[in-house]
């Protein structure tokens, strides 16, 4: 298997495509409903993970490995990481549940103040149709792949 085919099964397999706009200061989260509801479903096996209790514990998620999730005492999304206490990040899953649910494909919807009003990043969420391949989204493996 080369590296385009590995890194398109790592998107398959993660359910749902991340990037970072740091012009916009914005993480983007795109997928089916399903794949954004696997989203949600990380963040809630992080924070039940006891040996995620500790500030500065940390999980990488994806291909490329720089969408992290992290405890930390305050709550906030940055261009660093997505992270606040367990409590916090079970939170943020809910949030995204709760906003997805009514989004129709093509739909978008932006995540920062009911979850930390200071973070310096939003979380987008773009919702797709359903059959929607994550590894479609990635204009670097897709350039790559020409």
């Amino acid at each position: 298997m080369n590296v385009q085919e590995q890194t398109r099964l790592e998107w398959s397999e993660l359910g749902f495509f991340y990037d970072r706009d740091d012009s916009l200061k914005e993480w983007l989260i795109i997928g089916s409903r399903a794949g954004i509801r696997r989203f949600s479903e990380l963040l809630r096996a992080y924070a039940a993970n006891p040996r995620h209790a500790d500030p500065s514990e940390h999980e990488h998620f994806g291909p490329y490995m720089y969408l992290k999730v992290m405890t930390w005492p305050d709550a906030e999304i940055s261009r660093d990481s997505v992270h606040g206490t367990l409590d916090q990040l079970h939170r943020l899953a809910d949030l995204v549940d709760a906003r997805v649910t009514p989004l129709q494909p093509g739909a978008r919807t932006t995540i920062r103040d009911e979850f930390a009003a200071d973070s310096e990043y939003a979380l987008v969420i773009e919702l797709r149709a359903d059959g929607f391949d994550p590894a479609s989204a990635d204009a670097a493996l897709n350039q790559a792949a020409d």
